[in-house]
C-alpha cells in the first residue's frame, strides 16, 4: 500500500477491525520512510461491482459506483441524509444487482435506488424520480406526489 503522503510503498499495518456488519475491514497503517512517519486509515471490502449496465438503447457499460453515487448525493442535497446511510443503501442495492448475473438492465437499478430512497428520504426520491422518470411537466411530477402521498 503506497503511503498517501510520500508515495513509497514501505508500509505497516497497525490496528485492523472489522467495521459496517463485519463486510468492510478498517486498517490504521503507518509510513515506514525514516522522515514520513504518516498514519492513515483504509477500507478493505467485497467488491460486488463486476457486473455491466444494459442501458434502454441495449448498450453496455461496466457499473460505476461512483456515478450513481453521485446522482444519489444530488438527490439528497440539503437533506438530512448522512454518508453511512448512502453507503449502506449501495451496499445492499449492489449485493442484489451482482446476484443478478454478469448484466443489469438499468431499468432495475434506477427502480431499485428509487425505492430505497423513498424509504429514506421522500424529497431524495422525488428528486431522482424527476431525473430518472424524465418528468416533462407539473401533472407528470403532480402524479408522483400523488402515488408518494396516497
Amino acid at each position: 500500500m503506497l503511503c498517501p503522503k510520500c508515495k513509497q510503498s514501505d508500509t505497516r499495518v497497525l490496528d485492523s477491525r472489522d467495521t459496517n456488519e463485519q463486510k468492510e475491514i478498517r486498517r490504521r497503517r503507518a509510513c515506514n520512510n525514516n522522515k514520513c512517519h504518516f498514519r492513515f486509515t483504509t477500507f478493505e471490502r467485497i467488491e460486488f461491482t463486476n457486473f455491466l449496465i444494459v442501458k434502454k438503447d441495449q448498450s453496455r457499460e461496466p457499473y460505476n459506483r461512483e456515478k450513481l453515487e453521485s446522482g444519489i448525493w444530488k438527490a439528497c442535497e440539503k437533506r438530512p441524509v448522512t454518508s453511512d446511510q448512502v453507503t449502506e443503501l449501495l451496499d445492499k442495492l449492489e449485493e442484489k444487482w451482482s446476484n443478478l448475473g454478469k448484466e443489469v438492465p438499468s431499468k432495475i437499478i434506477g427502480e431499485d435506488v428509487m425505492n430505497s430512497l423513498r424509504e429514506l428520504d421522500e424529497v431524495a426520491y422525488i428528486r431522482f424520480a424527476s431525473v430518472y422518470r424524465q418528468f416533462k411537466d407539473i401533472e407528470t411530477f403532480k402524479r408522483e406526489l400523488q402515488k408518494l402521498l396516497g
